[in-house]
């Protein structure tokens, strides 16, 4: 155990507790052996344990290639404690830590690929999208840290968003992909099925209202009741109609579902609300690679371009309106 690259033990106790068994067992391994040297006074004969009629146990010592090769271990790991961390807080004449093997890894890494970065890091995102080599890099940066939700195609899964169409829950332009990559996301939808909110009637009828919001088939009678219900309880993050607010709640009306469609589905949603969180990269990977991460998801099909001046006005509340109709990421 490295205690030097640890916070959580803060009592002087435990450092004295793992030098205490540390050196303990590997000392007693030793006297262990030279003990059982000395005490083969009876060698070569029979401990008169018999087995299978013939089978005799004799008493005979280790041969002195196994023996010594116990000892040279114990030595071996004396000499390790000495020079490497083992012993509580002692750092080991060395000095060595994983975090400091780390950073020099780390530093070694950027100064060999750091000028391959930067090159890309002047270019517009738009055109890094395009580069080959810059899409090459990207693709390699997306397969090590983002395959694990988003997958190795980029589509997402149950819970995990689609990163190639084009639904965005925060926005699909370029400086909202990188805000996302950079400082990650937080949602939550609450949770309706508890008192004195929703009884589960209630929730069954608005998870029907939201199926035929986006045609899905659903009980006529529940629709209504459900359309009813839905200004009072869903309304203010999802809209009037349902359409959704950016950085806000989904749209409702459209075909993409992050954890389903189904009734069933719906109603969990409902009652036990959700939670998402993406991991901020920004701090860990850099700007530079976040930048080539920022092209590879714009450049998958589903990025948008940063609307024009009119349409981004408020003279013009419609076309404001539209891009959030489909954002879900």
């Amino acid at each position: 155990m490295d205690f030097n690259n640890t916070n959580d033990f803060v009592s002087g106790f435990w450092s004295l507790y793992v030098i205490v068994i540390t050196l303990v067992s590997v000392l007693g391994c030793g006297v262990f052996l030279l003990v059982q040297d000395k005490a083969m006074t009876n060698a070569g004969n029979t401990t008169g344990h018999v087995w299978d009629e013939t089978l005799e146990e004799y008493s005979n010592p280790l041969p002195n290639w196994w023996r010594w090769m116990f000892y040279i271990t114990v030595v071996f790991a004396l000499v390790y404690l000495a020079v490497y961390p083992g012993l509580g807080y002692f750092g080991g004449s060395f000095g060595w830590t994983a975090r400091g093997q780390y950073d020099g890894e780390m530093k070694k890494a950027d100064e060999q690929y750091a000028p391959i970065f930067n090159k890309f890091l002047k270019m517009d995102v738009k055109a890094v999208a395009a580069n080959p080599e810059a899409k090459e890099i990207g693709q390699r940066l997306f397969l090590t840290y983002c395959t694990q939700c988003h997958g190795s195609d980029a589509k997402g899964g149950k819970g995990f968003p689609n990163l190639t169409d084009s639904d965005w829950l925060w926005g699909g332009t370029p400086d909202k992909i990188k805000e996302s990559i950079t400082k990650g996301r937080d949602a939550m939808m609450p949770a309706k099925g508890t008192k004195p909110d929703l009884t589960d009637d209630e929730i069954k009828d608005l998870a029907n209202y939201v199926r035929s919001l986006s045609g899905l088939s659903a009980d006529a009678a529940r629709v209504e009741k459900g359309k009813a219900l839905f200004p009072l309880a869903c309304a203010a993050c999802h809209g009037p109609e349902g359409k959704g607010n950016v950085g806000v709640a989904p749209n409702l009306t459209d075909k993409t579902w992050l954890y389903g469609s189904s009734e069933d589905e719906i109603i969990k949603g409902i009652s036990h609300g959700r939670v998402n969180r993406m991991p901020a990269w920004g701090e860990f990977l850099g700007e530079a690679k976040v930048h080539l991460l920022t092209a590879y998801v714009y450049g998958l099909g589903g990025g948008k371009d940063e609307p024009a001046a009119a349409e981004a006005a408020p003279a013009a509340p419609a076309a404001d309106a539209a891009p959030a109709a489909t954002e879900k990421k």
